[in-house]
């Protein structure tokens, strides 16, 4: 049998990472701080970069001082249906009921676009699934919400992110805050990969996966030893590699992971935990297996 080979997006990526958020409201929409207060809060907590993402609304950044981070402009495109994030908005694109429209218009425009909170709600299904998988072109999904922690449904969603992975779709999982109250910031972020904080190199990792999500475990490298995968980082105590389906293959204790994949089908990518201390942790893109 041929050994299955790795493919990593992490692949001749940077190893200066920044953390971000891409998901978060000010007073000019639902959230709790005026948009300069809210990049003051950001600034303080030690974010690299930060996007605002008011409600159907493009909140002007070129007015803020970002306070050395680097500031994203986007837009939460939330009237009649699934929420969906626009990422690099430099103009809004109307909230049309026919999401593929959506996606469409904002990959026409050169931004990004990500299915927020999948499991949000009391029937943990603000986007179903058909939905999702009926839809092409966006670039991912939000596998952690902050804001869901404390309201209805989940703030995890990979689960439905195992199911598009499973099926064929090759779609990258995001993490963000999605703040509403102050005690939402800071919760979940995207430690991305680049040459430079700055946005079309954001951007371009982004596209990449060159990023993973974490809720406080800081990933020190991710790369490949001959076929197996090597993650190392001080912050972990416990990695777990999950495959098709959100099967554990897997469970390895210490800051250290090599693990070379099983010659057996079906396996088409792999996926890592990676657990920290209390419930910190963090979640690296799909390896995809040839």
């Amino acid at each position: 049998m041929m050994a299955l080979r790795i493919n990593t997006p992490y692949a001749n990526a940077p190893s200066t990472q920044f953390k971000g958020n891409l998901h978060t409201h000010t007073t000019n929409s639902d959230g709790p701080l005026p948009p300069q207060d809210t990049v003051a809060a950001y600034a303080q907590r030690g974010y690299d970069f930060l996007m605002i993402s008011d409600h159907d609304m493009i909140t002007d950044i070129a007015a803020l001082d970002a306070q050395g981070m680097t500031l994203l402009p986007g837009n939460e495109i939330t009237d009649g249906g699934p929420h969906i994030l626009h990422v690099g908005a430099r103009e809004r694109i109307a909230a049309h009921p026919d999401r593929q429209l959506v996606i469409d218009a904002i990959n026409a425009r050169g931004g990004l676009s990500i299915m927020n909170h999948p499991n949000w709600g009391e029937n943990f299904v603000h986007c179903d699934q058909g939905t999702m998988e009926a839809l092409t072109g966006y670039t991912g999904i939000e596998i952690y919400n902050g804001v869901s922690l404390r309201v209805e449904g989940s703030a995890l969603a990979t689960d439905r992110w195992d199911m598009l992975l499973s099926g064929g779709r090759r779609v990258w999982g995001f993490g963000n805050d999605d703040g509403h109250i102050p005690e939402d910031f800071g919760v979940a972020w995207n430690m991305v990969f680049a040459e430079q904080c700055e946005p079309e190199a954001l951007y371009h990792a982004l596209r990449l996966g060159r990023f993973y999500v974490s809720t406080g475990v800081r990933l020190d490298s991710i790369g490949l030893a001959e076929n197996a995968l090597r993650i190392r980082s001080a912050d972990t105590e416990c990695f777990r590699v999950y495959r098709d389906h959100g099967m554990l293959l897997a469970t390895i204790d210490g800051p250290e992971l090599i693990y070379e994949p099983p010659e057996y089908i079906p396996l088409s990518y792999l996926r890592v935990e990676c657990h920290g201390r209390g419930a910190r942790m963090a979640w690296t893109q799909p390896f995809f297996l040839a």
